[in-house]
Order: structure tokens, then C-alpha cells, then sequence
């Protein structure tokens, strides 16, 4: 048996590889920047072959950083970006399109076709999700419907689909394996999550051919092993999780009512609601969390905010109000509020619990004083205040009320950030020694499928706490600060209507 783990983070904007020992500490690492593409307004693109260069790239440079043996590594994890749509050739390995991201809006007129046919209600029913051009189902279709020959190739069973972790999975084993794992089958809205299996009359409705689909299997599962072409040795793959789910695991989240928080390129909570779904009646999903190889599936309610630290990237890189992240601490510090400034970073739409595709960006509350620390500052709040309106969502649905908020993600190193979280949420904010829960639970995972780990206490004693914030203001200013926000999102919303 190895004495490390690596896991692959196959992430929205970059790709990263780390190598923890079976405390949970960080060995190597190494990340990568990779290409977006934006052909259209609203429309997300990314090349599957870049995808896997740079992961395979940062997956070499962290094997050398760690100056370990491959015989040293017991298994890898992967996780990835979640509904993240690519399709490939089956002999030749070759995409035939780019990936449609799961930012990418195109498919918004197949929804409002979903929903005048009054079909909401029984995919919400089957898959747990509320239809959204998110999700695979619409961008499979759209592949099969817009790439020349693609349909009569699927037909034929010349094409294979998959999110970023079953492309990862048959570029590592030579093409041998296709498999996805139920965390990341639950978010293609073509999976039954209560039967267990690809939904036949889901996918006789997006008239997709079942052969287009992998193998489904638990995260923590010996998917199969890498080819000589990786490493010297094979070197099983054993966990695979979809980012969220997997951060969920490795924030160690095991039990009914646990939440957490990932601050990463959109903004995902999680609350574990162990083996039995529960239905959203207040715009949340119900998904599958990461399961592990006793059978049973566990299941989370989710939320997810489209854009969060993609808000930060958008001030450095679009509106050069920073030069790094890292600045926005220092300048929303500067000023005692945002000035009455409020933004709603709706880029790509609004996801939970609004679920408007057609809404974009707007601000509120500009004056003549208004400074560049204002907006930052507006930008920052903007998602504690998206968070926000996610976690009395799920108080709402599950009746549990929130004792604590474990938070990780890139966003996260951000003091200010989790210190107005801790404020307009009225709760504690817990943050853990190492945040990078999303690696590390695709890490757990993998090593509970090999018996590195014997059980989950002992994953559950690697958790440490860094820091804690706890709130330091009152209920008048927590109400003033969330009516503000509520008016704003609410003109955000009826803006776009009235235009369309």
C-alpha cells in the first residue's frame, strides 16, 4: 500500500493536483490556468483537449515536486466541475465540439420548451433538479442537434458523453474505462435519483441514445487503473466526486444537517440530509452527495450562486479596479460600508433560490461619492448576501436551524468576506487548517475505497479548525442590510422581464 493520495481538482477556471499524506496534509501541488470561451453572449466554452493537458500537466509537476516514488501513491481522486458537458469519438478519442460549460446559457429557449409542456414538476420529481440550462441534459441535446452528424454518429454508437470526470477517467485508463459517479450522474437532470439509474423516459423526451452514457458507480469505487503512458506502475483511481459533493466530504460533513460553504468561481452550499431526500419547496435541489461503497446513497440539498469569486476575477481582470484578489480585503476595509452601493453579479442568470436565466448584472445605490473601495466593497458583500438567501432556503426546507457554517474555497482566504458572511447570516463562520476540501475529499474517498482509510472517524479526526468568525453586529442592522439586498435583486428581476 502507497502512503500518499492524489487528487486531481479539474476546476471551472484552472486545474490543480495535490498529493496529501493520511493526516490530510498538503505534500506538492500544482495548478494551471486554461482557456474560456465566450462565442456568444451568455455562451461558455472550453477545449476538452486543453482540459486534459493542463491536468495532466499539473498531475507531472506535482508527482516531481513531491519527490516521491510511484509505487508511493496508493490511488487518485478526481473531481471536477460539475455539468460540464463534453462529447468524444469512441475509437479516436477526439471531441467533437467544445465543451459546453456549465456557466453556458444557450440552451435557455429548451427550457422554457420544458416548462410550457409542463414537464417541471416530474423532472423535479425523478432528478431532484429544477430545469436550468446548468445542467447536461440540454447541452447534450444541443450537440446532438447543432454538430454536424453528431446525432446519427450517437445513434450509431460512435459517440461517448461525459462531465469532466469520465473524460478524465478514459484519458488516464487508455480508453478503457467510461464511468461517472452518482454525484456527477445526478447533475446531467437524465438520472433517477430515487431508482438509481439513467431515467428512460428523460431520456426518450431530450432524445439522447442510452449508449452515449457511462457506467454509473459510488465515489468511493475502484474505477480502474492508469495506463504505463501516466506512471511506471498502474495506480488505481478510487474516488471521484463532483466539486461540491466532494468538499462536502472533505469538510467532513457526515452527518444530517452539516453544512458548507465552497467559495469558488460560483458559490455552492451543501447540507447533508443523510439517506433520504428531501424536496425542496423553497427553490433548492436535491442531489446525491458523495457516496461511499456501503450502497446507500446520501443525499445534500444545494444551492448554488452562479457567480462569486468569478465576480472578483471580473473587478481584476474586466473592470482593473485591483491588480490581484487579494486586494479587495484591503480596499472594502478601507471605507465602514458600501456606501448604500449594492450589486448583484448576475452574469449568467440567477440560480438558487431564484432561477432566472434571463436576468444579468445590474447596481444599485450609485452617487456622486461613490468610490472604487464602495463597489469592491458591494462586490464582496454581494456574496454573503447570495449565500444568504441560499441558507434560509434550506433552513426553510429541512427545519434545521444553522449552528455553523464550515467554509473553504479560494474565495475563503478572504477575512473581510467571511467576517460579513459571519454578520448577515447571524451565525459562526468555521473555517478548517487546510481549505482545500474539494482535493481532500476526493482524497478521502479514494483512500476509503483502497482501505487506506478503515473508516470515516478516522477521516472525521483529521479536521482541524483555523479559524473562527463570529458575528459582531445586531438584528436591526442584519434586517436593514437584507432588505437592501432583497429590493435590489427583486429590480435586478423586474428589469429583465419588462425588457423581454
Amino acid at each position: 500500500m502507497g502512503k500518499y493520495i492524489m487528487a486531481l481538482d479539474q476546476g471551472t477556471t484552472s486545474s490543480r493536483c495535490i498529493i496529501f499524506d493520511k493526516k490530510g496534509n498538503i505534500i506538492s501541488q500544482a495548478a494551471k490556468e486554461f482557456r474560456q470561451f465566450f462565442p456568444q453572449s451568455g455562451w461558455v466554452e472550453q477545449d476538452p483537449n486543453e482540459i486534459w493537458s493542463s491536468q495532466f500537466g499539473v498531475m507531472m509537476e506535482c508527482y516531481a515536486l513531491s519527490g516521491i516514488d510511484a509505487a508511493d501513491i496508493d490511488s487518485i481522486g478526481i473531481t471536477n466541475q460539475r455539468e460540464t458537458t463534453i462529447i468524444w469519438d469512441r475509437k479516436t478519442g477526439e471531441p467533437v465540439c467544445n465543451a459546453i460549460v456549465w456557466q453556458c446559457r444557450r440552451t435557455a429557449p429548451m427550457i422554457e420548451e420544458i416548462k410550457a409542456l409542463g414537464l417541471s414538476e416530474m423532472i423535479k420529481e425523478k432528478t431532484g433538479l429544477i430545469p436550468d440550462p446548468y445542467f447536461s441534459g440540454t447541452k447534450i441535446r444541443w450537440i446532438l442537434e447543432n454538430v454536424p452528424d453528431a446525432r446519427k454518429r450517437a445513434e450509431n454508437g460512435e459517440l461517448l458523453f461525459g462531465t469532466v470526470d469520465t473524460w478524465l477517467i478514459w484519458k488516464l485508463t487508455g480508453g478503457k474505462v467510461h464511468a461517472t459517479d452518482m454525484s456527477n450522474a445526478s447533475r446531467t437532470m437524465l438520472y433517477n435519483i430515487h431508482t438509481l439509474c439513467w431515467d428512460k423516459e428523460l431520456l426518450e423526451f431530450f432524445n439522447i441514445p442510452e449508449s452515449l452514457l457511462p457506467e454509473v458507480h459510488n465515489s468511493s469505487h475502484i474505477y480502474g487503473y492508469t495506463v504505463p503512458s501516466v506512471f511506471s506502475v498502474p495506480v488505481p483511481i478510487a474516488g471521484v466526486a463532483g466539486d461540491q459533493q466532494a468538499a462536502l466530504f472533505g469538510q467532513c460533513c457526515f452527518e444530517p444537517g452539516d453544512v458548507k460553504n465552497t467559495y469558488g468561481t460560483g458559490c455552492f452550499l451543501l447540507m447533508n440530509t443523510g439517506d433520504k431526500p428531501v424536496e425542496s419547496k423553497a427553490g433548492l435541489l436535491t442531489t446525491i452527495a458523495a457516496t461511499t461503497e456501503n450502497g446507500k446513497p446520501c443525499y445534500a440539498l444545494e444551492g448554488s450562486v452562479f457567480v462569486a469569486g468569478a465576480a472578483v476575477k471580473w473587478l481584476r481582470d474586466e473592470m482593473k479596479l485591483v491588480s490581484s484578489a487579494a486586494e479587495t480585503e484591503k480596499l472594502a476595509e478601507s471605507v465602514p460600508d458600501s456606501g448604500g452601493v449594492y450589486v448583484v453579479p448576475a452574469f449568467t442568470g440567477l440560480g438558487a433560490p431564484y432561477w432566472d436565466a434571463y436576468a444579468r448584472g445590474a447596481v444599485f445605490g450609485l452617487t456622486r461619492g461613490t468610490t472604487s473601495a464602495h463597489f469592491v466593497r458591494a462586490v464582496l458583500e454581494s456574496i454573503a448576501y447570495e449565500s444568504t438567501d441560499v441558507i434560509k432556503a434550506m433552513e426553510e426546507d429541512s427545519n434545521i436551524k444553522l449552528s455553523g457554517l464550515r467554509v473553504d474555497g479560494g474565495a475563503s482566504a478572504n477575512a473581510f468576506l467571511l467576517q460579513f458572511q459571519s454578520d448577515i447570516l447571524g451565525t459562526t463562520i468555521l473555517k478548517p487548517e487546510v481549505t482545500e476540501s474539494t482535493a481532500l475529499g476526493a482524497a478521502y474517498l479514494s483512500g476509503l475505497a483502497t482501505g487506506f482509510y478503515k473508516d470515516m472517524q478516522e477521516i472525521k479526526a483529521n479536521w482541524k479548525l483555523a479559524t473562527e468568525y463570529k458575528p459582531e453586529k445586531d438584528e436591526v442592522w442584519r434586517k436593514e442590510h437584507l432588505e437592501g439586498w432583497k429590493d435590489a435583486v427583486g429590480r435586478t428581476r423586474s428589469r429583465v422581464s419588462v425588457e423581454r
